[in-house]
């Protein structure tokens, strides 16, 4: 049977497997946001669950948009072995804390991924990245307001109930005042 792909390509095969490892950082930061939903959600942090749950797609989302890309230039994305997930934390704070750690990972993973496509003058891929750039900007604002919720309202008495709702507000959800 003849192959219907054609060989041609117009992705670089490093860039290719650049690619293929933020599909990696990707898909593991769905699997990790997820596994955080998780445990809010048992804990009761049940507007800090649904933020992530949602944060959750989003990352495997991005990790689509990746796919699709590297397909149709003609590469082969691939799908990665997600394992090491953590599922216990031991505060919510905690759990934002390590979501920023995370997110500035992901930023530097893209601005390298950027350098080398400019660097090898593969200005296709480099712009279909600053879409990823633009993305991450907002990734981490959001992730530093998050830790800025803890500082503002504080975590004694009532302070974590009101900082599991206005962690929910972050992406617009509707958050559950019970």
């Amino acid at each position: 049977m003849k192959d219907l792909i054609t060989p041609n390509r117009s992705l670089a095969i490093e860039t290719e497997k650049k690619l293929n490892q933020q599909i990696e950082m990707e898909g593991k930061s769905s699997a990790y946001y997820l596994s955080m939903a998780s445990w809010c959600e048992t804990k009761g942090y049940v507007n800090s669950a649904k933020f992530l749950y949602d944060h959750s797609d989003e990352e495997r989302g991005h990790m689509l948009k990746l796919f699709s890309y590297i397909n149709e230039a003609g590469g082969h994305a691939r799908q990665p072995a997600i394992s090491e997930i953590r599922h216990e934390f031991n505060s919510l704070r905690e759990v934002f804390e390590l979501i920023l750690e995370h997110e500035i990972k992901v930023t530097k993973s893209i601005h390298e991924l950027v350098d080398h496509c400019f660097s090898t003058k593969d200005f296709t891929t480099f712009n279909f990245l600053q879409w990823f750039v633009t993305e991450q900007r907002e990734e981490e604002t959001i992730s530093r307001r998050a830790l800025e919720i803890f500082d503002i309202i504080g975590e004694e008495g009532m302070g974590l109930w009101h900082i599991d709702i206005e962690l929910g507000k972050l992406h617009g959800i509707d958050t559950v005042e019970e």
